[in-house]
């Protein structure tokens, strides 16, 4: 059987979160983003879509496939 390829997902803050409300801010930091211009790789789930629709003004994303 032949194995399905996952897609990933990269996501990048390029905006401060500074100003914004507390459930953006924490949106941010539940992606594992700590820092501004940070990266980070996670599976293109929908619970992580979700996320990242929620700060996309404050992200780049880049869809993986692995």
């Amino acid at each position: 059987m032949a194995k399905k390829k996952e897609q990933l997902v990269k996501i990048t803050q390029v905006k401060s979160a500074v100003g914004r409300n507390e459930k953006q801010k924490k949106t941010i930091r539940s992606l594992g983003i700590k820092k501004l211009n940070q990266t980070v790789v996670h599976k293109a789930t929908p619970q992580i879509l979700g996320m990242i629709k929620a700060v996309e003004h404050l992200v780049k994303v880049e869809f993986i496939e692995e």
